[in-house]
């Protein structure tokens, strides 16, 4: 059945989840801070709007995909937001990636308005975007996540609901630490391949078979073997995230001995430039610890 969907925020990864939307029948309105990616959402069959007011009138639906706490409160909760344009029973998701605290909040705002929302966060990347292949993780009603979920079929092919308001996100934070880790040790592998003179690529494709092998592998080892780090997911974000994880493990008592290393070592990516690259990018600081010389940006 096909829905009026409001979705706002057009960037690496709403770009093409909004035209999956379309592709699959919807009726989608976008908006953006920026207006190419909205013109190019209309080239496909979808629509524009200059303001959020614009896109979520006579919405259904509202999607969210935005890069932090400050954007999703200022998106859905400002003065002139979300919920301050929809009426009671609209559907709220967000699929931002920020704290599960944030999550609480926004679902309680929106209770008193009568407003429904679903945290929805993604995994996968831009390229599982594209492809339509994300792992969404939902917190919230049950009820809400049943008439949802054609929505999030149409963008992801491993769906589930986890939990109650806030639980999509703490997921999410386990897995951008499982990310993390997993990208800090596989450039770790490419330094150490590289400096014993194997060939890396054959390296790679017969760990990519074996215990070793991960989607992380499968979907960043080009960018390591090239050296091409044009971002499906920045390490800003990841930054950001980390953050997220380590504030949430706190809170609950859990130690992250690994995790907290692996921030350490985002962090230092982007305090050396590289936070505008992809997350693989943490292969350059591998190089730097190595004493390799690292190419600069631009």
């Amino acid at each position: 059945m096909s829905r009026k969907i409001a979705f706002i925020g057009l960037g690496i990864m709403g770009r093409p989840m909004a035209l999956n939307l379309v592709r699959a029948g919807h009726h989608v309105t976008g908006h953006n801070l920026t207006r190419e990616p909205v013109d190019a959402l209309v080239a496909a069959g979808g629509h524009g709007a200059d303001s959020v007011a614009g896109a979520v009138a006579d919405a259904e639906v509202v999607i969210t995909m935005l890069p932090a706490d400050p954007q999703v409160e200022q998106v859905l909760l400002g003065p002139d937001g979300v919920l301050a344009h929809v009426p009671a029973g609209t559907l709220v998701i967000d699929m931002s990636s920020i704290t599960p605290q944030t999550s609480v909040a926004v679902a309680a705002a929106a209770a008193e308005k009568g407003v429904r929302t679903l945290d929805a966060p993604v995994s996968g990347g831009e390229a599982g975007a594209v492809e339509a292949v994300l792992s969404v993780m939902v917190g919230g009603a049950a009820a809400d996540f049943a008439e949802a979920r054609p929505l999030f079929d149409a963008l992801g092919t491993t769906v589930v609901h986890v939990g109650p308001a806030g639980a999509g996100q703490t997921v999410k934070a386990a897995n951008q630490l499982i990310v993390a880790v997993h990208l800090q040790v596989l450039a770790e592998a490419v330094v150490f391949l590289e400096n014993t003179g194997v060939d890396l690529a054959a390296a790679l494709d017969v760990l990519g078979g074996g215990l070793a092998g991960s989607t992380v592998l499968d979907r960043k080892k080009t960018n390591m073997l090239t050296r091409e780090f044009a971002p499906g997911f920045r390490i800003d974000l990841h930054h950001k995230d980390m953050g997220i994880v380590t504030e949430a493990a706190r809170a609950v008592g859990a130690p992250l001995p690994l995790g907290t290393l692996a921030a350490q070592l985002v962090a230092s990516a982007r305090a050396n430039g590289d936070g505008p690259l992809d997350h693989s990018a943490l292969l350059r600081g591998v190089e730097r610890l190595s004493g390799r010389e690292v190419a600069p940006l631009g």
